[in-house]
């Protein structure tokens, strides 16, 4: 088992002999029991690696140790409290709230799913906490990375490996 360094101070990504920029949520770092749904920040932790969501014809996955599966149309992620399945994969559309995992921009052609808030989720208290490409921008929570980055970092990763942020 390996750990995922993030440094919110440095703005520095560790794994091994990567030492990588990366952005977090607009409004900063939180502990996770202030974390909020829509709060724009990005919680504090050790958080386990899920599996990785790819989209197809973006990303080659031979390389890749974790459990990973293409976002196929109609995939989403519930971030409305109100949802039964809140902070779970969803199909849409959705009679509630809920992301869409196939977006307008890159941002998702990767998306390592962070154990945050999952086991069980609580309602409000956050949800789809990811580790995925760079938008150029900061994120709604989530920890972003350049897609070269990404490239180098994603065949190191292997399931029981976590992300620490600090």
């Amino acid at each position: 088992m390996s750990v995922i360094q993030v440094d919110s101070a440095s703005g520095r990504l560790q794994f091994g002999t990567l030492d990588i920029e990366f952005t977090l949520g607009r409004s900063g770092v939180c502990a996770a029991a202030d974390k909020r749904e829509g709060d724009g920040c990005t919680p504090l932790g050790e958080w386990p690696l899920r599996g990785v969501l790819l989209r197809q014809g973006k990303i080659d996955p031979a390389a890749i140790q974790l459990p990973w599966r293409w976002v196929r149309e109609g995939d989403g992620w519930s971030d409305d409290p109100a949802d039964p399945a809140y902070n779970r994969p969803v199909h849409l559309p959705r009679p509630f709230s809920a992301e869409s995992l196939l977006r307008e921009d890159d941002a998702y052609d990767v998306i390592i799913i962070l154990g945050h808030n999952d086991a069980p989720p609580v309602p409000g208290q956050g949800s789809a906490i990811f580790l995925h490409l760079s938008e150029g921008r900061p994120t709604a929570g989530c920890i972003a990375i350049d897609r070269g980055d990404m490239l180098k970092l994603l065949p190191m990763l292997a399931p029981g490996d976590t992300v620490e942020i600090v």
